[in-house]
């Protein structure tokens, strides 16, 4: 899912009529001071991050003046939270809270739903997962018409809300219903929100997180990027955004892993299929080895796909190797990923990364054509003194060894290192 950090989510339900507080994001101390001076009064300061658990990661703080405000945006963004840098602070004025209330709209996977579904909590806050399943208050959503008044004040009603409230709330839930299907989430939590000194309820936080698939339906997200990632797309991840964009034939999935480009031992990592994919892992992970990218050809795509995939594996710097792991019994055509693989190794292997270690796994529909199709096309690269001389490969006699690719690939990368290192490259 596209994930929004609280401050773009914020702006989207502010947008749709809902309240949230005052407030705006900063980069810098200067500008959460800047900020703080604009609301002219105790403000939050918050980190921006994907991340759950942030107040008690302490980069949420409370402060009473815009040099505090400063002081506290630079604590923040000296910290990480799971290994997440923070670039950003919301800086938002301070709230008049009297009581916290959690919901969600999320999707209900069930046999009997598959629909929308609103979860609504009067224990809202920080420790909201050890709420007894007794408090958490649920009803299915219709969804094509979304949720009707009716059920939202027969949901407040049972979570015990006072019978003169139950019609703010049941509006406040209504609006939020409304949102989450005009911006097409698959979740949408509010986790508090909150009833103020004076009586108004208000969206104290927001985790928001839009379906990929409608993501096309909004330009106005800016979102470069359909998919679930870790951080920020990498240039990686955006040329493989664009191969599977432009090119629906079969699948051509392409991911930065976290690859720092520095460390050792590094893969280029080209699975076919998502079980593949973890067999391979486990074949890296068995001998110590880590992948550099996630990437995936299968679906039987086209061979010019299979060769921008392949093509954008083997463009990193200073990877040690690259694995084809065919680790099943593809009922794809195979001689496509053969014609595409014979066709970039011959282009990056003699200039680019001679010598480095290839080890090519595949099997299934048309195998023997075409591990004939690798071993002819890469014969006169496969030489003792060749820049293909560490290219090894194998049929479904290997399909479910991941100990023997795993070890291949090490003897073989260990080698590369080693020669790379002599040469002082």
């Amino acid at each position: 899912m596209a994930k929004f950090l609280e401050f773009q989510g914020k702006e989207w339900l502010r947008k749709s009529g809902l309240p949230v507080p005052q407030g705006r994001v900063a980069s810098t101390p200067e500008e959460a001071k800047k900020i703080a001076e604009e609301i002219g009064k105790a403000v939050a300061v918050k980190g921006q991050v994907q991340a759950g658990g942030r107040g008690k990661a302490g980069i949420v703080k409370l402060v009473n003046t815009p040099d505090e405000a400063a002081a506290a945006a630079a604590e923040i963004f000296a910290k990480n939270v799971m290994g997440v840098p923070i670039y950003q602070v919301l800086v938002e004025e301070k709230l008049d809270i009297k009581k916290e209330y959690y919901c969600s709209f999320v999707v209900n996977g069930a046999r009997e739903a598959r629909s929308p579904m609103l979860m609504f909590s009067t224990e809202g806050g920080m420790d909201i997962e050890s709420v007894p399943e007794e408090l958490l208050f649920k009803v299915n959503i219709d969804p094509i018409n979304g949720l009707q008044v009716y059920d939202a004040v027969d949901v407040c009603a049972r979570a015990g809300i006072p019978a003169q409230d139950i019609s703010k709330f049941a509006s406040f839930l209504s609006k939020l219903s409304q949102a989450y299907k005009k911006l097409d989430c698959q979740t949408l939590e509010i986790n508090p929100f909150i009833m103020t000194g004076s009586g108004n309820l208000v969206c104290a936080d927001c985790k928001m997180e839009i379906d990929n698939s409608s993501v096309g339906r909004h330009p106005e997200f800016g979102i470069s990027i359909a998919r679930d990632l870790p951080g920020a797309p990498t240039e990686l991840d955006l040329i493989g955004w664009s191969i599977e964009e432009t090119d629906a034939r079969g699948t051509g999935f392409l991911m930065n892993m976290g690859y720092d480009e520095v460390s050792p031992g590094y893969i280029g990592y080209h699975p076919i299929g998502g079980g593949s994919a973890m067999m391979g892992l486990d074949a890296l992970n068995q001998v110590g080895l880590k992948p550099a990218n996630y990437a995936d050809t299968s679906g039987n795509p086209v061979g010019s796909k299979i060769y921008r995939v392949a093509k954008c594996v083997l463009s990193q710097p200073n990877i040690d190797g690259y694995l084809l792991g065919g680790f099943m019994m593809a009922n794809q055509e195979q001689w496509h990923h053969s014609h595409a693989i014979v066709k970039v190794l011959r282009e990056v292997l003699p200039t680019q990364k001679p010598g480095m270690p290839c080890v090519l796994l595949l099997c299934g529909n048309r195998e023997d054509e075409s591990l004939e199709i690798l071993r002819e096309g890469l014969a006169d690269l496969m030489t003792p003194d060749g820049p293909g001389k560490r290219i090894e490969i194998y049929g479904k006699e290997y399909v479910t060894d991941t100990k023997f690719i795993g070890q291949r690939l090490l003897a073989l990368s260990k080698e590369y290192r080693a020669e790379k290192e002599s040469q002082g490259k």
